[in-house]
């Protein structure tokens, strides 16, 4: 399906966006890897045909302003952009009224509006060519708002509410957009996860370490987009449940957040994050 295509993966350094490369790679797609690691982009490329397949493409999301050449450069290694893979994000682990502004602003910069302003500037691209796959890597935080991780939760509803938008407008000018909603992988974000001062929580929890594996994650991902499949759901047992029950019977999934939050799970990850 990928076969040749020019692939642009955000958050490629790690996690899902190296799952993705490496999935991709086996199906002979061409690969623009972006982060802010240079050495952990150069070990991904070198895992993906190096540099004959791979261009590092270094950059820090919200620099808008540097935006625009680094599309130019992107569109000038092979003459286009077949698929933009919206994934690099961060994510929160505190609770509201612990949490300071600046928080809510890092975290809906980084995972709403950086993904938005790149989409926007390969946009016209995509639309001159009447072809394009635009996929934005959500959560299931994206479809249930979550405790410990309002900004996440937030950036994430609205990373989907532009997505679906996007995708009414440009469904007919030959443009796929996919909405990707995982549930718990195995990846750092919950290390890397901002907590109610700004600083990196450092921690993992549970669900993370007990997720699915990255790689696999990614191949389910690409099977899906594959299929055209516009919202992709890619969880299990509880999380996969709670986003099917906000569907079916909102009060019932409301009832069934606020007693696990009575039950004590705020002080359960706080006690996570300090052992």
């Amino acid at each position: 399906m990928f076969t040749d295509q020019t692939v642009w993966i955000t958050g490629a350094s790690s996690g899902i966006g190296t799952g993705f490369a490496r999935q991709l790679a086996k199906q002979g797609a061409y690969l623009i890897l972006s982060g802010r690691k240079v050495d952990a982009l150069e070990a991904v490329a070198a895992q993906c045909g190096g540099a004959g397949r791979c261009l590092v493409l270094p950059f820090e999301t919200t620099d808008y302003d540097a935006l625009p050449a680094l599309v130019d450069k992107a569109l000038g290694w092979r003459g286009q952009i077949d698929c933009l893979i919206n994934n690099a994000g961060i994510s929160q682990r505190s609770l509201a009224i612990e949490t300071k502004f600046p928080v809510y602003q890092k975290v809906i910069d980084v995972d709403l509006l950086a993904p938005i302003a790149l989409t926007q500037l390969v946009l016209p691209h995509m639309v001159g060519r009447k072809s394009g796959r635009l996929a934005f890597i959500s959560s299931v935080a994206g479809k249930v708002g979550s405790p410990m991780r309002t900004a996440y939760s937030a950036a994430k509803h609205g990373l989907i509410g532009y997505a679906d938008a996007l995708r009414v407008e440009t469904a007919a000018l030959g443009l796929q957009v996919h909405v990707i909603a995982p549930g718990s992988i195995k990846t750092d974000v919950s290390r890397n996860a901002m907590v109610a001062d700004g600083s990196r929580r450092g921690q993992s929890d549970d669900a993370i370490e007990n997720g699915m594996d990255a790689d696999k994650a990614a191949k389910r991902m690409l099977k899906a987009m594959a299929r055209g499949e516009r919202e992709i759901l890619i969880a299990k047992g509880v999380e996969r449940h709670i986003v099917q029950l906000r569907r079916k019977s909102p009060n019932k999934l409301f009832d069934a957040m606020e007693k696990m939050m009575a039950s004590g799970y705020a002080q359960k990850m706080k006690d996570s994050a300090a052992s």
